[in-house]
């Protein structure tokens, strides 16, 4: 498969951001979100909460936490890229074996930069094992005490390494919510006795139908690079469902049985505020579709900012100062589209639990237009 011949611009980010749940009905709830995107960003927390939000009717952030806490069907690991994900409990058991692997030489790399040798990084590990085989779940900062008390070293990034690499083995995972932290738990307490693998053949076919289930038209190289997978995996498993991929004139892979999108020109999603680290800036290749000029306001240095979207575009970023969503705009806003945009904050406070707003503005406050860079 080779690199296409773009789209029309306009077809393509509409079709894209359907893909994403952005536009067209909502899922049902947390666990359908993250089926239908494979994996979700979620080294922010609130971020991840509210991609959620931006695609379902899931009324609040403790819809959630109880799918993770309460259900067990959604869990938060070390994933695609050696980042933290959102992913459904039955995908984790082929994800973790298909996207981990290539993620220990790096870890066993910046657990030496941190001071933490070899045979101490296997204490490490050792104590985070019997310490939740004996507690339960337990937070980081409890894990990082039991660690330090069997003399390995927990300073600085070292207790964050330690953690990925007992992850990327398969032994803990981020799954209850104790208070406002993730906890982690022993997999096999927590998540029971696996089924048998799928095999690397399957799970890249799998991998390669939902990645375009979420993320579709997209190209090899788009998936390759969200997955954190070589190229050659990425042509293997899109090979795999060439039989169910549309007939398409610009060259770009999509399922042929997306409920008419992949045919067609879904509208753009309506004017929205989305969280940090939001999938949709990190499902492809280029996210410059979505930020055009603004790149450097939106994501910078690795971080991700909670950002507006009008028209499918990043329009500004946006926090929450005391609770209530305070917006700083790239240019100007139309009056509608400010409106939208007021609107949809109320919803983001109510879903977060935060004051509802004036009667006025919705609890919106607006700072002036800010300046745009490459």
């Amino acid at each position: 498969m080779t690199t296409p011949e773009p789209a029309p611009a306009r077809r393509l980010l509409a079709q894209r951001l359907a893909a994403q749940l952005l536009s067209g009905p909502p899922a049902d709830g947390t666990v359908q979100v993250a089926g239908h995107l494979l994996a979700v960003q979620a080294q922010d927390q609130r971020g991840a909460r509210l991609a959620v939000r931006a695609r379902s009717r899931a009324r609040s952030a403790t819809d959630v936490d109880d799918a993770l806490t309460r259900d067990r069907s959604v869990v938060v690991t070390w994933l695609n890229r050696g980042t933290l994900h959102l992913v459904r409990t039955e995908d984790y058991r082929w994800l973790h074996p298909l996207t981990t692997p290539p993620l220990l030489r790096g870890n066993a790399r910046r657990l030496a930069q941190e001071g933490v040798p070899p045979d101490d990084a296997e204490r490490g590990v050792a104590v985070i094992e019997r310490s939740l085989a004996a507690e339960g779940p337990l937070t980081r900062a409890q894990l990082g005490d039991r660690i330090a008390a069997a003399g390995v070293r927990t300073q600085g990034q070292a207790l964050v390494h330690l953690l990925v690499l007992a992850s990327l083995r398969g032994i803990a995972i981020r799954g209850p919510m104790a208070g406002r932290e993730h906890a982690y738990a022993l997999v096999r307490d927590w998540l029971g006795t696996p089924p048998g693998g799928l095999g690397r053949d399957r799970a890249l076919t799998e991998l390669a139908a939902r990645y375009l289930a979420g993320h579709g038209p997209a190209t090899e190289r788009d998936l390759a690079k969200w997955a954190g997978l070589p190229l050659g995996d990425a042509r293997r498993g899109l090979a795999a469902i060439a039989g169910r991929l549309a007939d398409r004139d610009d060259g770009l892979a999509d399922l042929a049985a997306r409920h008419g999108v992949a045919g067609g020109e879904p509208p753009l999603p309506p004017p929205r505020l989305l969280g940090a680290f939001d999938p949709v800036l990190l499902g492809w290749a280029s996210r410059e579709p979505i930020v055009g000029p603004h790149g450097r306001l939106v994501a910078i240095n690795g971080l991700f900012r909670p950002f507006a979207m009008v028209g499918g575009r990043a329009v500004g970023t946006w926090g929450m100062p005391a609770g209530k969503v305070a917006l700083t705009p790239f240019a100007p806003l139309p009056e509608a589209d400010a409106a939208a945009l007021a609107a949809d904050a109320a919803e983001v406070e109510r879903f977060l639990g935060g004051p509802a707003g004036s009667a006025g503005d919705g609890g919106f406050s607006r700072a002036g237009p800010r300046g745009s860079s490459g």
